[in-house]
């Protein structure tokens, strides 16, 4: 039976470049997506840009910009991001201006209104619109958000219509409990399913388009257009062509999603809520990472020290790494250096030292001791083919570890090189040094093989001479850098 997967980002907000952050999700994503192709499954990957919402509005209004133009501008950086940071080509790329997905997420509230989960009331709320999040008391600091302190509190009075958040408390904590692994890591789930058992406060699901007309118009109520979070998030089945292409959405939902971990209510109760109200399958897994630090602090622009993935490709070519190896030492350190499910620091210095460690000197350096010892010895690679176990390689998506267990792989080959020291071994003891080497072939070749969803660069380049008879030009994989 063809077994199918479906794994999708959230979308980054298009009111800024993209940053070293939203590079982490992507690269996480793909090297998943990749693991689920090299399985043999059928995978849809998804990404894309949110657009709608007061921040982008106003970003727009701020740079006397037609607010489509705008986002039209950022939307590019955005999907320019991927092939940057060497994604798999058949991405797919949704824009919620897309007519499609506007008409999906008209389609998606009627449904929650005809089960008389959306009503009309006048309300009062303090609110983020970095977040584009309503906060209670208890979720400020000292009256600020903890995730955008530099911005004031807004209050906000209006009639506007509500998603009913509170009905779907039970049945929120029913799903969690016969879905034990729902949300990993297992910490990230405790914490969504204390905030679902402390109760559920409905929210609002539209904004008046008279004070915010940047968005998708509430189907039947001209004065009212989407709230951008109600929106965005039915991009992940949109995407999909629901609601008209019944045949690749019921091939691939219910998805895998992954996120930050500023995104876990979002994600993991209100859009699964919004799924139980549309009669719609759950998401079948959440991934939740966390943020890429700098020297401790929070990346923001107001501190200056928010790092460009674009820039770190430009420094790398500039020390001599060609695209390709810029690329894959980029996702290297995303991969294996920012744990998978806590916070990573990240400097350049940090980045020059772990580069040299684990590529240089480490695969690198193996590669060509290996690959030599061989064409000296005229050994050529014999036919082994290397294989996936999913369970060991991605220890439930913990993606750092797969890679630590692959660089345990490199070192215990570089320890067997020292201990038998085969070019010397070949020389007195032939057949013995030889069956040494090809031993050391058949390890490469499985640790180049296991490369394939993390560097998928690296692996391809070390897989071609692998399979090559004659074992010629011998590549350089990734010179030091200072």
């Amino acid at each position: 039976m063809e077994k199918h997967f479906y794994i999708t980002t959230t979308l980054p907000y298009v009111n800024s470049e993209p940053h070293l952050g939203f590079a982490l999700e992507i690269v996480q994503a793909d090297a998943i997506a990749r693991f689920h192709k090299l399985l043999g499954e059928e995978t849809f990957f998804n990404t894309g840009t949110d657009e709608h919402g007061v921040k982008i509005h106003r970003k727009a209004e701020e740079r006397g910009k037609d607010t489509q133009n705008y986002v039209d501008e950022y939307a590019q950086k955005f999907k320019d991001l991927m092939p940057a940071l060497g994604v798999s080509s058949d991405i797919h790329f949704v824009r919620t201006t897309d007519l499609h997905h506007k008409a999906a997420a008209q389609v998606f509230w009627k449904r929650c209104l005809e089960k008389g989960d959306i009503y009309k009331q006048v309300y009062k709320v303090k609110y983020c619109v970095g977040c584009e999040l309503e906060k209670t008391d208890s979720e400020l600091v000292d009256g600020k958000c903890p995730i955008h302190p530099n911005l004031e509190i807004e209050l906000i009075e209006e009639e506007n219509y509500f998603f009913k958040f509170s009905k779907y408390q039970e049945p929120l904590l029913k799903f969690y409990a016969a879905n034990p692994e729902f949300v990993v890591p297992d910490f990230r789930f405790n914490e969504i399913k204390r905030f679902v058992e402390g109760g559920l406060q409905d929210f609002s699901v539209s904004r008046l388009k008279e004070k915010m007309p940047w968005g998708i118009p509430v189907p039947g109520d001209d004065s009212q257009v989407m709230y951008v979070w109600f929106d965005a998030l039915i991009n992940y089945v949109s995407t999909l062509g629901w609601p008209e292409d019944e045949k690749t959405f019921s091939k691939f939902w219910p998805g895998v999603q992954i996120a930050g971990k500023d995104n876990l209510r979002q994600q993991s109760a209100m859009w699964q809520a919004m799924l139980m109200s549309a009669d719609l399958p759950n998401s079948k897994q959440i991934i939740i990472h966390g943020f890429i630090t700098s020297q401790g602090q929070k990346m923001s622009k107001s501190l200056g020290n928010v790092a460009d993935p674009y820039e770190i490709l430009s420094k790398l070519q500039e020390k001599g790494l060609t695209k390709e190896q810029a690329v894959d030492a980029l996702r290297y350190y995303l991969l294996r250096e920012v744990p998978t499910f806590e916070d990573g620091d990240y400097t350049w210095e940090r980045f020059v030292e772990t580069y040299n460690a684990g590529l240089a000197n480490g695969i690198g350096n193996l590669s060509s001791r290996i690959l030599k010892m061989a064409a000296n010895a005229g050994i050529r690679p014999g036919q082994a083919e290397g294989k996936l176990d999913a369970v060991n390689m991605l220890h439930g998506y913990a993606l750092a570890k797969a890679m630590d267990e692959i660089w345990s792989r490199i070192q215990a080959a570089d320890k067997y090189i020292q201990e038998n020291e085969p070019f010397k071994l070949i020389k007195v003891e032939k057949e013995k040094g030889e069956n040494c080497i090809s031993e050391l072939l058949k390890n490469l070749f499985e640790i180049a093989f296991w490369l394939q969803p993390f560097l998928p660069h690296t692996s391809e380049k070390l897989l071609a001479i692998l399979r090559d008879p004659k074992l010629e030009n011998i590549p350089r994989l990734f010179p030091r850098i200072e």
